[in-house]
């Protein structure tokens, strides 16, 4: 790599299967492997808005100079291409049925084979999420050969940010480790062909971390356990890989409860563990460093500076720590992160000397975000970071250094100044997209973490950053005016406000001057009406919907308006608004500016909050409904009536671009599947046939949220992940 010029997603914790595989070819989409894309197929993108998501591991192949990959918690894995300067995505071609695959519990090279790397893949642990799954690659990922296991694995819980739980033994290059967190020890002797569960000291539990890493120390492998209480062993090892021990007189107490990652000195035959009293990334106040001596099996505490202190304003410094990585080249060596350090500020400390003295880089750090701007996070200055639990230190350039956070993985060549190493890497999880047809802007957009953005280039990170005044966490809703399209309200988590409005096409925000008390806690879908003047704002099932007539400041409660629904404001009437109840399956509709809604048509499909209400632009009562599996059905009469749309099985989401030439009608793009594959499609023709506009190798896991063609561009779609940020296509 080269040095270029809150809440993250559900954590959640549950319980796994029995440990088993299966060895399965890799297919795009094993029910029907070959839905044609459509003629000339697409070019398809990433909108840049510059990493965006938490990154959870970075590995340096150790036998390779330029080489190196990068796991993600919920858009998973790239390899680092040395020559264009640039992360490569290397999971994309997994598709809408395994979406839980695109979580990275753990990555793994060959040290002996550089073109071999492994992932283990699976986002939650829950009884609702798919088993996971191990991908093998003999070309660095350019193509993959898939095991599917029997238990699950939880990249996107707590404990994400822990070590590799993968391995390649470093006496055998066909045999590979898999630490799972439930269902124990995973061994394979045919590159990851085939899995089974081997004999492990300690006993896993439903709800416990299990095998946090990893690593290999010279031909003994060691591995981290999470679950201990302190005072029973978490530091075990194999010397012939059979028999497991605990390593004797290792440390104990709440300060290496949890040994979060360890890294080995070859030179010095050294082993570094990280500890903490949690697994992170949120909930750890006390932490430490120690190292082994594996020859002699004497441990000494390097700790830098201990959690637990007071800063310089009274508050207290507690936090734990996290990654650790050594200097291929230079014995003794050796770099460690702080994590959830809020008071203070996270940092890497440095050492030269075997961690008898330390520095703080980030004290004389000079960072450089001018290429991913939304870092200053609406303020004046980035910060070093957060949620540091990945690090690593080039093996061909002892001042290369990486650290991954809460959004980006910053990087330094010198030790002082730092910048993004993000290029190629987006991990938003996107909510909301508008496309206006007006405007340097082409797209706005809405994420869960990072608020709203405004691309007044899709191929750059917005130059204002994320929208501030406020600044939202995750955004829950975005309109614009279909007549006035310089006005555009949005609604989100912030502890500022939760609705703003803007009237220069979302450069620049005023926040509302008055919410309803509701909205602090529940901030929900908004919608502004075709000239902008009135504003809906909804607030979930438990809370009635309110209507201001003066730009937010006064509210009132609409008690008509359906509870937790979706306000959709129709292009070319004003007076009208339209709402899908969910709960009952009954479309309601205002015809006095929200004042009222009464219901119109009944007896739809119901029980689903995903279900989604669009209007057609620029036509007054053409409504679009996607019951997902129930299908796509249409009104032409406001709602009155709806008709199911044939030769559509499911629908997602819908949305609409430039009318193709020669038509009268916009295009438009669905999420949905008109046989039986779960796919993107176009229709030219008012949804009488569908053409496929992905391919076997886009299919970016989940991209149900939402979906919207250019306004003025025909073709052109633009396309929400959940985990692979934005992603648009165009003819090619």
């Amino acid at each position: 790599m080269h040095a270029s010029s809150l809440s993250r997603r559900a954590v959640l914790a549950g319980t796994a299967a029995a440990a088993a595989a299966v060895s399965l070819p890799l297919t795009q989409d094993r029910a029907h492997a070959a839905a044609a894309a459509g003629k000339g197929g697409y070019r398809w993108r990433n909108v840049v808005q510059g990493g965006t998501g938490f990154i959870t591991g970075v590995l340096f192949h150790p036998s390779v100079r330029g080489l190196a990959y990068l796991r993600t918690d919920i858009g998973g894995a790239y390899r680092w291409d040395d020559r264009a300067e640039r992360w490569i995505p290397l999971t994309d071609h997994l598709g809408w049925d395994d979406w839980n695959l695109l979580g990275v519990e753990a990555m793994a090279v060959d040290p002996a084979h550089p073109n071999r790397v492994y992932l283990a893949l699976g986002a939650y642990t829950q009884p609702w999420a798919g088993n996971g799954a191990v991908l093998r690659s003999e070309d660095r990922g350019a193509n993959w050969k898939r095991t599917d296991l029997t238990v699950k694995l939880g990249a996107n819980e707590d404990g994400r940010g822990a070590g590799e739980r993968l391995l390649v033994d470093p006496r055998d290059s066909d045999t590979l480790w898999l630490g799972t967190r439930h269902d124990g020890l995973l061994k394979s002797t045919d590159r990851g062909a085939t899995w089974k569960a081997v004999s492990f000291p300690a006993t896993p539990s439903a709800t416990g971390q299990g095998i946090t890493f990893l690593v290999a120390a010279g031909r003994s492998v060691y591995a981290g356990w999470g679950d201990s209480d302190g005072t029973s062993a978490n530091l075990y090892r194999t010397t012939d890989g059979t028999t497991w021990k605990a390593v004797p007189g290792q440390p104990a107490g709440t300060a290496a409860k949890v040994p979060i990652r360890a890294a080995y000195d070859r030179h010095t035959r050294e082993l570094y563990v990280t500890y903490a009293n949690a697994p992170g990334p949120n909930g750890q106040s006390d932490g430490s460093v120690h190292k082994l001596r594996t020859g002699s099996g004497k441990w000494s505490e390097v700790t830098p500076v201990k959690p637990g202190g007071t800063t310089a304003d009274g508050s207290a410094d507690s936090f734990g720590y996290g990654g650790v990585a050594v200097d291929a080249r230079r014995p003794g060596t050796v770099v460690v992160s702080t994590n959830n350090r809020w008071a203070d500020i996270d940092t890497l400390f440095r050492s030269t000397n075997g961690g008898r003295t330390w520095t703080s880089l980030k004290d004389e750090a000079v960072l450089d975000v001018s290429e991913t701007p939304y870092l200053k996070w609406g303020g004046d200055k980035a910060k070093f970071g957060w949620w540091i639990q990945a690090v690593g230190l080039d093996p061909y350039d002892s001042r290369h250094i990486v650290h991954g956070t809460g959004a980006t993985l910053y990087g330094t060549r010198d030790l002082k100044r730092w910048a993004p190493q993000i290029r190629g890497v987006e991990e938003a999880s996107i909510r909301q997209l508008v496309s206006p047809p007006t405007g340097e802007a082409h797209l706005l957009s809405g994420s869960g973490d990072i608020g709203v953005m405004y691309h007044e280039r899709l191929t750059a990170s917005p130059s204002r950053g994320m929208a501030s005044n406020p600044v939202f966490g995750t955004s829950t809703g975005l309109s614009l005016a279909a007549a006035k399209p310089s006005y555009v309200v949005r609604a989100g988590w912030g502890d500022h406000g939760n609705g703003a409005f803007s009237n220069d096409g979302g450069k620049t925000w005023t926040p509302f001057k008055t919410q309803p008390d509701v909205a602090r806690s529940a901030p929900g879908p908004i919608a502004t009406n075709a000239d902008g003047r009135v504003l809906l704002w909804s607030f979930g099932t438990a809370n009635p919907g309110y209507r201001s007539a003066d730009n937010g400041a006064t509210w009132s409660e609409v008690a008509s308006f359906p509870k937790g629904a979706a306000p959709v404001a129709d292009p070319a009437d004003p007076d009208r608004f339209y709402a899908f109840d969910t709960t009952t399956g009954t479309l309601h509709a205002s015809t006095d500016g929200g004042l009222t809604f009464t219901a119109r048509a009944t007896g739809l499909s119901s029980g689903d909050t995903e279900f989604q209400l669009v209007a057609a632009p620029g036509r007054s009562g053409d409504l679009w409904l996607s019951l997902k599996g129930n299908g796509l059905y249409r009104s032409t009469d406001g709602g009155a009536t709806f008709t199911e749309v044939a030769g559509c099985r499911a629908s997602y989401a819908l949305g609409f671009g430039k009318a193709a030439r020669g038509a009268s009608y916009p295009a438009l793009y669905m999420v949905g599947s008109t046989h039986t594959i779960t796919a993107m499609y176009r229709s030219d023709d008012e949804a009488k046939t569908w053409t496929r506009i992905n391919d076997d190798r886009h299919q970016w896991g989940w991209t149900g949220a939402t979906i919207t063609g250019d306004p003025r561009v025909y073709g052109r779609v633009y396309i929400a992940t959940n985990g692979r940020g934005v992603q648009y296509g165009e003819p090619v």
